[in-house]
């Protein structure tokens, strides 16, 4: 059995203290937050939709409590050239369901769970000077939680990141007094993500959410381009005023989902939140004044922008290599090469393809992501459906569960290609060719302001 310290309470923290203290070890969380805390006195750190592989985790710990709150069958995307201009529907299926659950919930409950295992919880803030004292004691200290100073202890990897600074201006609301079920807007899920993606301004998607008071509503946000149309949450300063600036902007840009989201009321007054992060993969370990090693994990080793829902997912991903690594070392040697080596373990596993596949959300589309948009043009999101373009607008959608399922293909053209030639058994240019037609024929039909029809579920713009 190894003394493990954990910093942070969050979903990481308290996942692999969950897992960690299951395989016998001592096991103590530090935290700012008390369970009671997590309910009454923070927002939500993000929408953290789980998809399958993750819940597979909690379901292998016994901390899967929500499984019948909402569970999220599909997604429907809309990609939009520019604003007032939608170019391609997608309505893919996953292979099983996802969920997102409100994290103040989560903490709160898996805070109780991991006591009842024999987990130790201490709270309060830690710097630097606390962290060396916790490290001396511990055989292995894993961050999990930590800015300023803290953070700063894990340098950035350059040669495993693109960006230099954030991508997107990030706007975060909870909301309800809106329909769950979307059927009758032509979305064949009872429980659907919505993206709404535009080429020059950035991104709009809503997430069905089982919020921590016990009921369903929705978790969204505005992914902005700095400048752009959506980058109009500067001057809000609660959430009523993000709420009616968001009204005004679906009605202005997204009038397609206007009726829908018009009488939307917070769901609690810090249900909101606002910032933006950089993208970027840290080195694992950092090195305190004493030359201690600590160790970081989820966010804290791997910043992700939103966009991708990948986030929460790639967290336990790591966790679930962690996890491995740990029980295959026995003598509880935990040093510096070990605990690269099990970072390099799960980015060569998973990591590599989850950064690029979220990257590449960020960026203008590939013509390979061309190919394989214009392809499943025409799937319908229903389950009985089995055709080409359903295949492929699935296996889009599951991608965001295993990024190594279709993110080379994204990439890739000649990889798309064959990819598509795989799936509709070598007619990918008879594919092209006709979708094309029928993505045009849309187009010219809202130039000229009419109802759209190139799509089985398309609806009239507002």
């Amino acid at each position: 059995m190894s003394k493990i310290a954990i910093i942070g309470s969050g979903v990481t923290g308290l996942i692999a203290g969950i897992g960690l203290r299951q395989q016998g070890h001592d096991v103590t969380i530090y935290s700012a937050l008390s369970a009671e805390d997590w309910l009454t006195k923070v927002p939500p750190t993000g929408t953290a939709c789980r998809f399958a592989s993750s819940l597979d985790l909690e379901r292998e710990l016994g901390v899967n409590h929500w499984e019948d709150s909402t569970p999220i069958h599909g997604i429907h995307l809309t990609f939009s050239p520019k604003l007032g201009r939608q170019l391609i529907d997608l309505m893919g299926r996953f292979d099983r369901m996802a969920l997102a659950i409100d994290v103040r919930a989560q903490s709160h409950r898996w805070t109780h769970d991991f006591e009842a295992l024999g987990g130790k919880v201490i709270i309060g803030n830690v710097d630097i000077p606390q962290l060396e004292e916790i490290a001396a004691e511990a055989d292995l200290t894993l961050v999990a939680a930590g800015k300023a100073a803290i953070g700063q202890l894990f340098e950035v990897d350059e040669d495993r990141s693109v960006y230099d600074k954030a991508q997107r201006n990030l706007t975060m609301f909870v909301f309800r007094n809106v329909r769950m079920d979307r059927r009758q807007d032509g979305i064949p899920f009872v429980h659907g993500i919505k993206f709404n993606f535009f080429a020059t301004e950035g991104e709009q998607f809503s997430i069905p959410y089982w919020h921590k008071d016990g009921y369903q509503c929705w978790n969204a946000l505005f992914e902005a381009r700095p400048g752009g149309a959506f980058d109009k949450f500067g001057d809000c300063d609660t959430g009523e005023k993000v709420l009616a600036r968001v009204k005004e902007l679906f009605k202005q840009h997204i009038p397609w989902d206007y009726d829908w989201i018009k009488d939307a009321e917070l769901a609690d007054e810090k249900g909101w939140l606002r910032g933006s992060v950089r993208p970027c993969v840290k080195k694992p370990v950092g090195t305190l004044p004493s030359g201690a090693k600590v160790m970081a994990l989820g966010d804290t080793a791997n910043t992700m922008d939103p966009i991708g829902g990948q986030g929460a997912n790639n967290c336990y991903r790591q966790i679930r290599v962690l996890l491995e690594a740990v029980k295959a070392n026995p003598k509880g040697d935990f040093g510096e090469d070990w605990m690269t080596a099990t970072f390099d373990t799960y980015f060569e596993r998973i990591g590599k393809a989850t950064n690029a596949f979220n990257n590449l959300l960020l960026e203008k589309i590939t013509p390979a992501a061309q190919r394989v948009l214009i392809a499943q043009y025409g799937s319908d999101g229903k389950a009985e459906t089995a055709s080409v373009q359903q295949s492929i607008a699935n296996a889009f959608c599951n991608n965001f569960d295993d990024p190594n399922l279709l993110t080379t293909q994204l990439q890739d053209e000649a990889a798309a290609l064959a990819y598509v030639n795989e799936i509709s058994g070598g007619k990918a240019a008879r594919v092209d060719l006709g979708n094309k037609l029928k993505i045009a024929k849309g187009q010219i039909r809202q130039v000229l302001g009419l109802p759209r029809s190139d799509h089985p579920l398309a609806r009239r713009s507002a």
